[in-house]
């Protein structure tokens, strides 16, 4: 029987950001899902459902467990970024085999002020209301904190399948000290399932010294890999097939 890889993509994102790791890892026999969070299922530039700006993280998580329960048995759960969070937040409630979190979004309760990271989103938490309405991150934007290691052709390859976000999601993790209902809480102690996180040192809109703090959370040591020459979309820029095989030595080292 295959093992199954359950790959959650970011904010602005659809299950097309996976392409070049579900073949990866389709060609060496996993079977990988690749969910579309709630809303996200339309094309850059379209206009979008006036209810993703009101969807919570909570939201996502409902749908997601749904997906789980079709499966049989607990998949690995790997989330890019934003995916990374609900990775955390799907392995807490019990429902993972296995979690490989790249590059992932911090849970409520990890402080670093970071001025990349607030340059990256500007423009989403600066519009009036934002936490009630669809956003989406700007190309000087997406260049700056998200494609930076990336070629001009892969940037614009890459903005170009970005799509609408969640601005209540955007709240939730960003400013969760405001969020009442502490959406992005993950408690650490529920999540006894392995977990291999990587990061990018060149990461700005989750800077490695986040990442760091995540990794202390879990207090994950040998499975807490810092890359340098890499950022934030490490799905594909430069060097993605050595995070895949890193990824896939990892997962079949368990």
């Amino acid at each position: 029987m295959k093992e199954t890889i359950l790959m959650l993509h970011g904010m602005w994102g659809t299950n097309l950001v996976w392409n070049r790791f579900k073949e990866y890892f389709e060609s060496i026999g996993y079977s990988c899902i690749t969910p579309v969070l709630r809303f996200h299922n339309m094309k850059h530039g379209a206009e979008p459902n006036a209810a993703l700006g009101r969807t919570s993280l909570l939201d996502y998580i409902q749908d997601l467990e749904k997906e789980i329960s079709l499966l049989g048995s607990k998949p690995i759960i790997m989330g890019h970024s934003m995916g990374g969070l609900l990775a955390q937040m799907l392995a807490a409630k019990g429902l993972a085999k296995a979690l490989v979190l790249l590059a992932p979004a911090q849970p409520a309760g990890l402080v670093i002020f970071n001025i990349s990271a607030v340059r990256s989103i500007l423009s989403e938490i600066t519009k009036p209301g934002f936490w009630n309405k669809p956003v989406r991150i700007t190309y000087k934007e997406a260049v700056y904190g998200l494609l930076n290691r990336c070629s001009d052709e892969l940037k614009k390859e890459l903005y170009d399948i970005c799509v609408y976000e969640s601005g209540r999601a955007t709240f939730e993790i960003a400013l969760w000290y405001f969020d009442r209902r502490k959406a992005s809480v993950v408690d650490e102690s529920k999540i006894t399932c392995p977990i291999l996180m990587i990061a990018g040192k060149e990461d700005r809109i989750i800077p490695i010294a986040i990442a760091i703090r995540i990794a202390k959370k879990y207090q994950l040591s040998a499975s807490f890999r810092e890359l340098e020459s890499h950022a934030h979309w490490l799905l594909a820029e430069p060097g993605w097939e050595d995070v895949a095989g890193m990824v896939k030595d990892w997962m079949q080292s368990l």
